[in-house]
């Protein structure tokens, strides 16, 4: 069950329930190709449509808590897919953050009293300038960052940091619920400009891996093979994309 966090200063759109039920992909088996457009549909990335449940649900109220983090400094942690870029996105709109984009740069580049952002931290040298924003930051200016793993797996040669860093407060992003996945798997057709029906979505949450790769993986194989074929995407294609044989089990 999928539970509400509700915040002035950081409001997220819970999901309750089922999802909204959406229309049959467009047209007939004959006409369903033609009306695939080229060009992908880009989706709204923004807190409002940040799908809400048990698995993130902790995590955001971390962020929403943000004045309230040890030291001002919270990591974000998380694997690809979970959404460490959409909330911190947000949190940085919110507060408006300096966003760190590249390697972290040396701090008398970055304004002193202000809110930091600095994303995939664990895939940056850990160095002395990493060390600069973490002692920088406080209450008042504080230092949001966003990686895949925790702190303490990250490599750094510099004892100083390494007590910094096992020291920092962690939230962390679970993999995909039903409730997120199906939304993730609606949101990757709409892109492709296809309107999914339920009954495909319901599907492969209950057959595929539990990540944004699987579920990106899958959206492109199943809009492949619906174009090449002229066919509509249903519960049928699926499993024979899937290559899953249930014996006796109809999806239709």
């Amino acid at each position: 069950m999928a539970r509400s966090v509700r915040s002035r200063d950081f409001p997220l759109r819970p999901i309750r329930g089922n999802l909204r039920r959406v229309s049959a992909a467009h047209g007939s088996k004959g006409h369903s190709a033609q009306q695939r457009l080229p060009l992908l549909q880009p989706q709204p990335r923004d807190q409002a449509s940040f799908i809400l449940s048990s698995c993130n649900a902790d995590a955001c109220a971390s962020l929403e808590s943000w004045a309230s983090w040890p030291g001002g400094k919270l990591v974000l942690v998380g694997p690809e897919g979970s959404g460490k870029s959409h909330l911190a996105a947000a949190w940085a709109r919110k507060v408006d953050a300096q966003v760190v984009e590249a390697e972290a740069p040396a701090p008398s580049l970055l304004a002193p009293a202000r809110a930091t952002l600095l994303e995939d931290a664990d895939r940056r040298p850990a160095d002395e300038a990493m060390f600069h924003l973490i002692e920088r930051a406080d209450a008042h200016a504080p230092l949001l960052m966003t990686a895949r793993v925790a702190p303490r797996a990250w490599t750094t040669d510099l004892p100083d940091l390494r007590s910094r860093l096992n020291a920092l407060m962690v939230a962390e992003l679970q993999g995909p619920d039903d409730v997120v996945l199906e939304a993730m798997l609606d949101r990757l057709f709409r892109e492709r400009n296809i309107r999914a029906k339920k009954a495909v979505l319901e599907y492969l949450v209950r057959r595929i891996e539990r990540s944004a790769r699987a579920a990106k993986s899958v959206v492109e194989r199943l809009d492949e093979v619906a174009a090449a074929e002229r066919r509509n995407i249903t519960p049928q294609l699926a499993r024979e994309v899937l290559g899953i044989d249930f014996g006796d089990d109809d999806p239709e």
